[in-house]
């Protein structure tokens, strides 16, 4: 079958209404977005001043990031239990180097993109439903005597456009293709998400920022008027409400829950956040599959990888005072590409010494925006604004939720709805000045 949504995407920049210029010169410290989480390496590397306790944690947490999971039973006790269905074997098969996945070429398998699925709620409520029979993922791969989900494919459609100058551009959207589902018919109304893993650098940095401070920034109704209406998310943590700021559409409050979620969803690795396995009732073979003892990934295991994550340091920019890299910038803050970009914010209390105190300049509110509906899919057209820290460093350009956008430029253009008037900004501009501020993202 052949599953296009109305349309898929989601926020690079987002903005409203044009704002204040930015300063003329480079604040103190701007050209070391993480503070003293700061790294020179260009790889993911871990934040200075870690006590020796910290590094073990670090270093155990990066074996399991970089290493595959196996079947169980087997021998290695600590890294058994993949599946019985999943999408990859490790972590870093989809975060490569720590950054962000890549969409599939025309035809070809999905490696470090996947789909989501979700069914409309008979009560006609906002949230999504697992679907009955292949719950809220597709799992493309499973382990021996267990059938793989389906066979997901991406084709993408292109259309043509022209900047304000007459400059010609393309832009693409995906068609997601499912073939060879071994277990029924998707049910009628089911919703797709295309989705690509998002970089790991300076998420112990997000995590740290008070929740006070994202708040401020949320205008939900629009009370100033300026068409920008960002909302908080809010997710249940089993105990109580919390500002979600880490995911696409920020449904996870800290980086443990982001891991737990994404072991659980994407290797089949359990854990007491996410005990239960992906397969659903219809499924038999994989409700039968072999397991290991308990939950595969103990406390002990989650909490290295969860530190791994957070000690990541972000890298320092580059050419951040070059001429034209200051022009952009200007641009950027005119075009009201700030707005919900915010650049920087200071991080609270730490455990991690470098994070704790530090003033940062992610480009992130945490919040959610409406992009529009060219960028809306399956699951709505609300999504949290990414930080643009590393943006440059990716070697294979690959931008929004899904990956269409094949650099920056691309990006911008895709954006609407609250971000709208950053677009026709951008899209007005001198060729001259969109490379200018096409060149300062790429310095973040």
């Amino acid at each position: 079958m052949r599953a296009r949504p109305p349309a898929l995407g989601v926020s690079l920049l987002a903005s409203g209404l044009a704002l204040a210029c930015a300063p003329a010169s480079l604040e103190l410290g701007e050209d070391r977005p993480g503070g003293a989480a700061t790294v020179t390496s260009m790889l993911p590397r871990e934040v200075d001043g870690l006590t020796d306790a910290q590094h073990a944690t670090f270093v155990v947490g990066g074996s399991f990031e970089q290493h595959d999971w196996v079947t169980a039973p087997a021998s290695t006790t600590s890294r058994d239990g993949l599946g019985p269905l999943y999408n990859a074997t490790r972590c870093s098969a989809c975060h490569v180097n720590g950054g962000r996945g890549q969409p599939a070429d025309e035809g070809a398998e999905m490696l470090s993109a996947l789909v989501r699925l979700g069914v409309p709620s008979a009560d006609g409520a906002d949230a999504l439903l697992p679907e009955p029979t292949y719950g809220t993922q597709l799992s493309p791969r499973a382990i021996l005597g267990v059938s793989p989900e389906a066979a997901t494919r991406t084709r993408w459609i292109e259309t043509l456009g022209t900047f304000a100058d007459g400059a010609a551009y393309s832009l693409r959207a995906p068609e997601i293709e499912i073939g060879a589902l071994a277990y029924g018919p998707l049910a009628e109304g089911t919703q797709f998400s295309l989705r690509i893993a998002q970089p790991l650098i300076g998420l112990g940095l997000l995590e740290a920022i008070a929740e006070e401070d994202v708040l401020a920034n949320a205008d939900p109704d629009d009370v100033d008027h300026d068409g920008v209406s960002g909302r908080a998310s809010r997710v249940w943590d089993g105990s109580a409400w919390r500002l979600g700021r880490f995911g696409w559409k920020a449904s996870a409050p800290d980086v443990r829950a982001q891991t737990a979620a994404a072991l659980a969803g994407d290797i089949g690795i359990t854990s007491s956040l996410a005990p239960d396995e992906s397969c659903t009732i219809s499924q038999t073979a994989c409700m039968e599959a072999p397991r290991g003892d308990g939950l595969q990934a103990s406390d002990a295991i989650l909490d290295a990888i969860t530190f791994y994550q957070r000690a990541l340091g972000v890298p320092a920019r580059r050419d951040a005072s070059e001429p034209t890299v200051l022009r952009g910038r200007a641009l950027f803050h005119e075009a009201g590409c700030a707005t919900c970009h915010v650049p920087s914010f200071t991080t609270g209390a730490s455990d991690i010494d470098a994070v704790a105190g530090q003033r940062i300049w992610p480009y992130t509110d945490l919040l959610l925006h409406h992009m529009g509906e060219s960028l809306a899919d399956g699951s709505g057209a609300e999504w949290r604004t990414p930080p643009l820290w590393g943006v440059g460093l990716a070697e294979t350009a690959s931008f929004l939720h899904d990956g269409r956008a094949r650099d920056v430029a691309e990006a911008i253009l895709w954006h609407g709805g609250e971000a709208d008037a950053a677009r026709v900004s951008f899209r007005a501009m001198s060729a001259a000045d969109r490379d200018a501020l096409v060149r300062f993202v790429r310095s973040l």
